[in-house]
């Protein structure tokens, strides 16, 4: 499994990493916690290192099968959560006051069964609290010891500036796949530029960059994938089966399954330190893991990237 340094920390990341939304049970349908476990002991059997997890996936319930999963392998798992977002009577809500952040990670902690968060990340931005004092809250957090390094996800640039401006960031979690480049225009190379390390998240677009759909799904009126995912509607859906049917040759040129070719596009990006990819099964994560083994030539990136630019040309996701 290959590795990169996340940001500036200390922790060598596996550039495939597991993501836990699917296992809270509320967004993707059933779940069962035992699978869930296999699953994340899979992975960790395959060389992944970095289980990415948060309090609103299933309300707590992903967390939990986390700190389940890992009993008596800790030293192997770079533990990764978040903070603010937290259900209140009318749904969830972003919450970063002082007094929530606190009541957050202890449950965090409580949940996982561990001592020390590895990296806490703000899951989005609250617009009702202000920034500096969400941060002050984490600082002192951290200096007591409750978590090790600062990250965020969904920031943009001025955000992160403001946080910059009183602490250290080791990463930012951004949505970010061949199907959602959005990142590349200002928030990539300002990662690059501050050493802040890049999580992403969607990487390989809800299954259709692992070639798991020949036709398009149909999904129930409510669920996440077809209002988080804007490529299984159409023009997208249509140009999206173009780019992977190029991906499907790269990959059967070298025998390895579709996502890998996704996964390594990916992850051989400038700035970024892993995929995160979801999975329900212990089987998926095996095949995913794969692809940390190997990787994609330049000749190949850029046959890849010319293809993306003719599909997308007068449509770019």
């Amino acid at each position: 499994m290959r590795t990169k340094k996340l940001g500036k920390t200390d922790l060598k990341v596996s550039v495939v990493a597991l993501g836990t939304w699917p296992m809270g049970g509320s967004t993707y349908g059933h779940v069962d916690d035992s699978e869930s476990i296999a699953t994340i002991q899979a992975a960790l059997d395959a060389g992944i290192n970095l289980i990415d997890t948060a309090p609103a996936y299933g309300d707590g319930r992903a967390e939990t099968v986390v700190g389940k999963a890992i009993e008596g392998r800790r030293d192997q798992v770079i533990i990764a959560t978040k903070v603010g977002v937290v259900r209140k009577p009318g749904g969830k809500w972003r919450d970063l006051t002082p007094a929530s952040i606190r009541q957050q990670i202890e449950g965090s902690l409580r949940r996982l069964n561990v001592d020390t968060i590895d990296l806490y990340q703000i899951h989005w931005p609250d617009p009702d609290t202000p920034i500096e004092d969400s941060i002050a809250e984490l600082v002192k957090l951290r200096d007591e010891g409750k978590f090790r390094y600062l990250g965020v996800s969904n920031f943009d640039t001025q955000l992160m500036d403001r946080v910059l401006d009183m602490t250290d960031l080791a990463s930012l979690q951004p949505h970010y796949s061949l199907l959602n480049r959005e990142i590349e225009k200002e928030i990539l190379p300002y990662c690059v530029q501050h050493q802040i390390g890049i999580l992403a998240y969607g990487s390989l677009g809800s299954g259709i960059l692992a070639g798991k759909y020949r036709d398009k799904p149909v999904f129930e009126p409510d669920d996440t994938r077809y209002q988080f995912y804007r490529f299984f509607h159409e023009p997208m859906w249509s140009k999206a089966m173009q780019l992977v049917d190029v991906l499907r040759e790269t990959a059967d040129g070298h025998g390895k399954p579709v996502s890998h070719v996704a996964i390594n596009w990916l992850t051989q990006q400038a700035g970024v330190t892993c995929a995160l990819v979801g999975a329900r099964h212990p089987q998926q994560i095996r095949e995913n893991a794969g692809a940390g083994s190997w990787a994609l030539s330049s000749a190949e990136l850029e046959q890849i990237n010319q293809a993306y630019s003719r599909i997308f040309k007068n449509n770019r996701p």
